[in-house]
């Protein structure tokens, strides 16, 4: 069993989990904590550093012994973030990748986000053995973005900024959103159908996976969508953050 631990850092939580690569699957219960406020990179990374070491005691390996990959609401180059989606702005241009390395006591492999989740969907997913342009979104926070051409990750996309009628496309339809305007889901599909059809118009994808929390509630909305091409809800749900970034971990992936 090749098994490798995921992170995911949220808006609102960090989600962490040991992942069975092979099947697919969380090894064990995920492991999560409030994402500290404010969300500073020390804090973050400190939080980090305790979720891997519970998460190791708890699946009976030494402290150290896994490989580390860590998804972050940020745009992601060789190890440096350089903007900050609702996390604190001191982590625009620092070397993240170190300073978390540090507090897991190993190296590790970050990535963005919406990448990460994109990752577990086409490898295990919804996206699995899709050809031609897929794009992964998750909703939640904010919305993220992963796009794929033939199977090849177009990295850090940060779709969920794109301005639609003078307003980023989160604060338009990102679950956190939906909550704030108070939006039913018939009122909350319509405006998520507008930033289909405006992500669909710019990149002309065959399939379009959505993810993120609200993928939770499909039964809900997913009748709702549309948009000028398949529209399909993700395979691995909640957990495609953290299954991705163990993917990454194990692949040595990272933009």
């Amino acid at each position: 069993m090749s098994v490798c631990i995921g992170i995911d850092v949220g808006g609102s939580s960090i989600k962490a989990a040991v992942v069975d690569l092979e099947a697919g699957e969380l090894v064990g219960e995920a492991a999560s904590c409030p994402t500290p406020a404010p969300a500073t990179l020390l804090a973050v990374g400190t939080a980090i550093g305790g979720l891997v070491t519970a998460l190791e005691a708890g699946t009976g390996h030494s402290h150290g012994s896994l490989p580390v990959g860590i998804a972050v609401p940020s745009v992601v180059r060789q190890g440096v973030t350089h903007t900050a989606a609702n996390i604190d702005a001191g982590w625009v241009r620092a070397d993240a990748r170190s300073a978390l390395a540090r507090e897991v006591g190993r190296p590790v492999v970050l990535l963005n986000d919406g990448d990460a989740a994109g990752l577990a969907e086409m490898r295990l997913g919804a996206g699995r053995g899709q050809h031609g342009t897929v794009l992964c979104l998750t909703f939640g926070t904010g919305i993220g973005s992963a796009l794929f051409v033939n199977g090849q990750l177009m990295a850090n996309t940060e779709l969920g900024h794109l301005e639609i009628g003078g307003a980023e496309a989160e604060h338009i339809a990102s679950g956190r959103a939906r909550r704030e305007r108070g939006l039913d889901w018939p009122a909350w599909s319509a405006e998520a159908n507008r930033v289909l059809t405006t992500f669909h118009a710019l990149l002309w994808p065959e399939l379009i996976v959505v993810g993120g929390g609200l993928s939770d509630q499909w039964d809900q909305f997913g009748h709702l969508l549309q948009a000028p091409c398949s529209v399909v809800p993700a395979g691995c749900r909640q957990h495609a953050g953290v299954i991705g970034a163990a993917l990454a971990a194990a692949e040595g992936l990272a933009p």
